[in-house]
């Protein structure tokens, strides 16, 4: 018998939507599947408070996880593992580093193939990238990636985003359109499943190549990956800034995520559209590099 573990944390419960319909095709006689829910020892809320968000903003963007509860009834012989994650200010978030720093992960996910499932807005390719470190630090094998994007693509995603994750409401408003992954995206993530289901029964995991190309796992979008490397590297600088402050729940440190919380604003609602113009135009003279770009970051399962 097959033997797949699935592990992943949902705040705000759609990724484990994305995880039910991604295995419900997978699972049968001959292939065992175990879910397991990451679980912070210090759960996390949701909705968030503004401060809270802010607070969690600078162990976020530096990737230092957050301590995780143990993981019970496993064994170390699964044939793949299936890793669902969000992101969190362009990172994996912080029970899932959390749990790839763990002493169990590395003794869990040590030669293991890996599957990473993304849930998120439209820019999670710098995030990836930090996974393939964080797997690559414990001997883990990635062999594909799948990527599910918000429906608000572009600027719509930087108003509906923090409102949902605000405030709990994803529904349309004004002219914004809902926030969260399509319900039908959701569905069809069954064919990855299914596509497993075959790739096990016929041993084709032991080759350690991708098994999920031609499916439409994932799709990069190369104009966005330069906004991906400078937002980073902001996340970067503004979070030793707020570290400075202070410690978390801190006046000084509130008044430092207020200073930065009007920036962001101001930043989005001015300097993101004249980037996008800017970005728009020269875009239109790298054409060939931004498709260098967007295979190099789809990979290893392509579109």
């Amino acid at each position: 018998m097959k033997k797949v573990l699935v592990l992943y944390y949902s705040q705000s419960a759609q990724l484990k939507s994305v995880v039910d319909s991604f295995v419900s095709k997978l699972g049968d006689k001959d292939i065992r599947v175990d879910i397991k829910e990451i679980k912070p020892l210090k759960p996390y809320p949701y909705p968030w408070s503004f401060y809270e968000f802010f607070d969690e903003f600078p162990d976020a963007a530096h990737m230092r996880g957050c301590e995780v509860e143990e993981l019970d009834g496993l064994d170390e012989s699964y044939d793949l593992v299936i890793l669902g994650y969000t992101i969190w200010f362009l990172a994996p978030s912080s029970p899932i580093v959390g749990f790839l720093k763990s002493n169990q992960a590395k003794k869990l996910l040590k030669d293991k193939r890996v599957i990473t499932l993304i849930a998120c807005r439209d820019m999670w390719v710098m995030a990836q990238e930090k996974m393939k470190m964080l797997l690559g630090n414990i001997g883990a094998k990635l062999i594909d990636n799948v990527a599910l994007t918000d429906q608000g693509k572009g600027i719509y995603s930087f108003v509906t985003t923090p409102r949902w994750l605000l405030s709990g409401k994803k529904d349309a408003f004004w002219f914004f359109p809902p926030a969260g992954i399509l319900q039908s995206d959701i569905d069809s993530a069954s064919k990855f499943g299914e596509r497993l289901n075959f790739a096990l029964r016929n041993d084709l995991e032991k080759r350690d190549k991708p098994l999920l190309k031609n499916l439409g796992a994932v799709n990069v979008n190369g104009k966005l990956i330069a906004s991906e490397v400078i937002a980073t590297r902001s996340f970067y600088i503004w979070g030793n800034i707020i570290d400075f402050f202070g410690k978390k729940k801190s006046l000084p440190r509130k008044i430092a995520i207020s200073v930065y919380a009007i920036f962001l604003g101001l930043m989005v609602f001015t300097l993101v559209p004249i980037n996008l113009l800017v970005r728009k135009v020269l875009n239109h003279f790298q054409k060939d590099r931004l498709i260098e770009l967007e295979k190099k970051y789809e990979e290893p399962s392509g579109r």
